[in-house]
């Protein structure tokens, strides 16, 4: 058997015999390993290039460019530990603070009026608590259509008793975009840890793991793979990363570690390998429509030169991708096994 398929394996057969909690802490371990040993590599690598001066500039920028890819892999991983370690009730409330920052920086680098100050008061202290508190109360199907049927029906209302009709049309669809991706997305990733697979019971953080694994890595491959063969952008005013060809190789790359990694999952392989597939063409094609909302805006990251306004580090930078595969995830697995 090729090495590469004999390490998940022997992986996916070590974690079988621990018990659950044991499984899920096993699994971060060896995450935080490989991090740490990526992040140590990286280190020495900059090192090098700093102390030689003959090098180009396009070296420079690509070890930039995997470092930032690494601190974006740091961040989640630690978000999800930090999640799975303090409880389901304390994970949603964990996610629902990083949709609030997320939007918060959403709405920053967006222009509003003041017409628009009571639908943001509504969107922030009203809306977002409503919807994590129907994750955490496992009201799913009411979660599902709370707001994009009765908060994209309230928000306007809310405007038009504002009485300010410029740009009325923009100025809402601006801020029910907001909500959705950054509140409506994010609500789906601590609804994966309340699903109730028979036989899976405390393991469902493996779930989570397995959308971001397949998610990120479908990304990396894809721009590694524009970066290193050179391949001509698809939609070069958005993105000059993103080709259908690299898209392709990306996707076929996660499908195959979806089906890699099928033992951690309530999925036989066929299964894993399709919802790998789905998730990550949502993911990396909501990345691209992220992008094109921030040429829109004429920024080049939701955080100003690596900075957050909100003071949140660039977050919806590092989690926009996310935020379109975790709804498309859960109810796809949630439609097909019907839990």
């Amino acid at each position: 058997m090729d090495a590469s398929f004999e390490l998940p394996l022997k992986m996916g057969n070590f974690l079988r015999y621990l018990t659950p909690g044991q499984q899920v802490g096993a699994l971060f371990a060896i995450v935080f390993g490989f991090l740490l040993i990526a992040t140590i590599t990286l280190f020495f690598l900059s090192l090098r290039e700093r102390n030689a001066s003959e090098h180009s500039q396009a070296r420079h920028a690509q070890l930039r460019h995997y470092g930032k890819l690494l601190n974006t892999t740091w961040l989640m991983v630690g978000v999800f530990w930090v999640g799975w370690a303090a409880g389901d009730t304390v994970a949603t409330i964990l996610f629902a603070l990083v949709a609030f920052l997320a939007l918060r920086e959403f709405i920053t680098l967006s222009p509003t009026r003041r017409g628009d100050h009571r639908s943001l008061v509504l969107a922030f202290f009203v809306v977002l608590p409503i919807q994590f508190w129907l994750v955490i109360t496992r009201h799913f199907d009411l979660f599902t259509v709370f707001i994009p049927v009765y908060v994209f029906l309230l928000i306007p209302v809310v405007s038009a008793l504002a009485n300010d009709p410029q740009r009325f049309l923009e100025r809402n669809a601006k801020l029910q975009w907001g909500i959705m991706v950054c509140v409506y997305g994010m609500s789906h990733v601590p609804a994966l840890l309340l699903l109730n697979f028979k036989g899976y019971e405390g393991k469902n953080a493996f779930l989570v793991f397995f959308l971001v694994f397949v998610v990120q890595g479908g990304m990396v491959v894809q721009q590694l793979v524009t970066r290193h063969l050179g391949r001509v952008p698809s939609a070069p005013k958005i993105s000059s990363t993103f080709n259908w060809r690299s898209w392709a190789i990306g996707l076929a790359v996660a499908g195959l570690a979806g089906g890699i990694f099928s033992p951690i999952t309530p999925f036989k392989p066929a299964q894993a390998i399709a919802m790998a597939l789905i998730a990550c063409a949502a993911g990396s094609l909501g990345h691209l429509v992220m992008k094109a909302l921030k040429r829109d805006r004429g920024i080049t990251n939701w955080g100003t030169e690596g900075k957050s306004l909100t003071g949140a580090n660039g977050l919806l930078d590092r989690v926009d991708s996310l935020c379109f595969a975790a709804p498309i995830f859960f109810h796809s697995v949630r439609w097909y096994f019907g839990v």
